[in-house]
């Protein structure tokens, strides 16, 4: 995504914005929009920033199992208890290029 398109990711958005969009886990995903729901049961180790500054993204994991967050990428702190239909916030800081999950 293109830093002129950050307002796709702002918590304030209209009718015109892109709606939430789905993406399948694997080990590096790239969510486009604010809210992401990720299916699927693979471990996320590194998340794609939409972005080059700080930003905030909501991910919704709907397996019935999914996978975890995992360090060996760009995510500072892994949680193995992600819990199904939860939202998770996480920021970005490019500053140490890692993603931050709220606790």
């Amino acid at each position: 995504m293109s830093d002129l398109l950050f307002q796709q990711l702002s918590t304030v958005q209209s009718n015109a914005q892109l709606g939430p969009a789905t993406i399948a886990s694997t080990t590096t995903i790239a969510p486009s929009t604010g809210l992401t729901f990720v299916s699927g049961t693979i471990n996320v180790a590194t998340i794609t920033p939409p972005v080059t500054g700080a930003v905030m993204i909501g991910l919704v994991f709907t397996s019935a199992t999914p996978g975890s967050l995992v360090t060996t990428g760009n995510i500072s702190v892994g949680s193995t208890t992600i819990v199904t239909n939860r939202l998770n916030l996480m920021w970005y800081d490019p500053a140490t290029a890692k993603w931050y999950i709220q606790s």
